[in-house]
């Protein structure tokens, strides 16, 4: 068994916010939903191995419309970045962009850096590398 995706949720009309943090902050390559999905709004992401779109998918993220929409502020997706160095550069962009960037469980997960930020709509991602 493997991880597919996961889903976080934003309100309608959140797309554009979305893709300022999953495109703009953290690099995800937007990519199209499918045909039968689009007219529910959302917007859907993947890191490919290297980063370049068309090498193996490493992570997938689908951001759906949800009505009433309450942010998960606890429950999170948990990324992993390939190195420390990276982990600090995509928290500095991440800060610039405006976004919600918490480091006080920086050394607390062992043998990993972490941070815990927040995305366009308030929901909690946690981002790890191995130390």
């Amino acid at each position: 068994m493997r991880l597919h995706h996961v889903q976080v949720s934003c309100p309608r009309g959140g797309e554009d916010g979305a893709r300022r943090f999953w495109s703009d902050g953290l690099g995800l390559v937007e990519v199209e939903k499918p045909p039968a999905l689009r007219a529910r709004g959302g917007a859907w992401f993947r890191a490919y191995d290297g980063g370049a779109a068309g090498a193996a998918v490493v992570a997938e993220v689908h951001v759906g419309v949800e009505e009433p929409f309450t942010p998960a502020r606890k429950a999170h997706p948990a990324l992993l970045l390939d190195s420390v160095a990276e982990l600090d550069a995509v928290t500095v962009r991440l800060e610039a962009l405006g976004f919600e960037v918490d480091l006080g469980e920086r050394h607390t997960f062992d043998g990993h850096e972490r941070a815990h930020v927040r995305d366009a709509h308030g929901n909690r991602v946690e981002l790890l590398a191995v130390a």
